[in-house]
């Protein structure tokens, strides 16, 4: 089978706008909650939050059990090396976006003084 870039740009445009709403939404909030974090003192570097780490890989970990829900699949479906991989690397990127969003508004919670 041969995999050509156009092939891969009709699938996306096809796979893609089903979802979009909630990529859109998601996208959105990750912007308020670094901008209103930005704008209040909050800085990547000098904040530490253990509960938003925790919290962003229980949702990586769940994720592998969901997505193929939200997708209309079911586990037993994922069978290749490239379905696994796509399943992992979407769970790795819900976890890097929840701690995203959690580690600023768990400054704006929990004030400059805690870590």
């Amino acid at each position: 089978m041969k995999f050509t870039l156009a092939g891969i740009f009709a699938v996306l445009s096809h796979a893609i706008p089903p979802f979009l709403p909630l990529i859109l939404a998601i996208l959105a909030l990750l912007v308020l909650a670094q901008l209103v974090g930005r704008l209040r003192g909050y800085r990547f570097t000098d904040y530490r939050c253990r509960p938003a780490g925790i919290v962003a890989l229980l949702a990586g970990l769940s994720s592998l059990w969901w997505l193929p829900v939200l997708t209309h699949s079911r586990l037993g479906l994922v069978a290749t090396v490239t379905d696994w991989a796509a399943l992992i690397a979407a769970a790795i990127g819900i976890a890097v976006i929840t701690w995203l969003v959690l580690h600023p508004l768990s400054y704006l919670v929990r004030g400059p003084g805690r870590q």
